[in-house]
């Protein structure tokens, strides 16, 4: 038979989790260090943060959560070539030493632009995509804020069938955010308006982005997706370690079970 889960030492986070809601913003366009994030949730506030000063806007981090060992990645701000480069090394490592991950969303996805496009974001990110598709070991996503685009691929979002997929209530996720979206279409608008001799309608264009942002606001709410089956729990912010602690004891409980299919039909009454 299976035997009982050991109980562990561990300890209580230094700061408090109920910090948690005073310290995340609900718009998810104001910045602050996921940091502050980790040292409420890991044992004792104690994490070594992996190759820091590369890729800096990904932090990627080794923790334990209530005497379980973890790799947590979390995001301040566009995961950019660097960031991509050193989440897929992270991830790799911790699939090696069979170390479950927690991803903490924070994202509106992959850098942009001529910069990171000629520095290899699309090879870079597709590297990170890959590493996360293919380890082995538990995974935990948790949006604790945005979670767009290709960025929630690259988290292991929950069409990457993570073993938990968690949201706090005031995460947001879609495609792409409103505002990029409706700065999208309206450059689009005004560089056919240019090809084709015609004067820009303003008016028009203004009238199109507020259609756009107030749509993409409508799908992005968490509660919109959690309606629609594409992730397994709402939770408040201040569960997050025990939620956390609890999803790794399943984890790790599940993967030391035999599972035998059944060979025959399904007998009805």
């Amino acid at each position: 038979g299976v035997k009982p889960m050991p109980q562990r030492e561990f300890q209580e986070p230094v700061h408090s989790p109920d910090e948690l809601i005073d310290i995340v913003p609900v718009d998810y366009r104001v910045p602050y260090d996921v940091r502050e994030v980790l040292a409420r949730i890991v044992d004792g506030a104690d994490f070594q943060e992996f190759k820091s000063r590369y890729g800096p806007a990904t932090v990627c981090v080794q923790a334990n959560i209530m005497g379980h060992g973890v790799g947590i990645i979390g995001n301040n701000g566009p995961i950019d070539p660097a960031g991509a480069t050193k989440a897929a090394q992270f991830f790799q490592l911790c699939d090696q030493s069979n170390t479950p991950i927690i991803f903490l969303h924070n994202t509106t996805g992959y850098i942009v632009g001529t910069k990171s496009e000629q520095a290899g974001m699309i090879k870079h990110g597709s590297k990170m995509v890959q590493a996360v598709s293919n380890v082995k070991v538990p995974r935990i996503a948790m949006y604790i804020g945005a979670s767009f685009g290709a960025g929630n691929y690259g988290m292991c979002g929950f069409g990457f069938n993570p073993d938990f997929c968690f949201a706090w209530p005031n995460a947001v996720t879609n495609v792409m955010g409103g505002d990029s979206a409706a700065k999208t279409m309206t450059q689009v608008a005004e560089a056919k308006a240019e090809r084709s001799g015609k004067p820009v309608d303003q008016q028009a264009l203004k009238e199109q982005e507020e259609k756009i942002i107030a749509h993409f606001a409508q799908q992005e709410n968490i509660f919109y997706a959690a309606g629609r089956l594409l992730t397994h729990a709402v939770i408040d912010p201040r569960d997050s370690r025990n939620v956390l602690g609890f999803a790794l004891d399943t984890c790790i409980e599940a993967r030391k079970r035999t599972v035998r299919p059944n060979s025959f039909g399904v007998a009805r009454l």
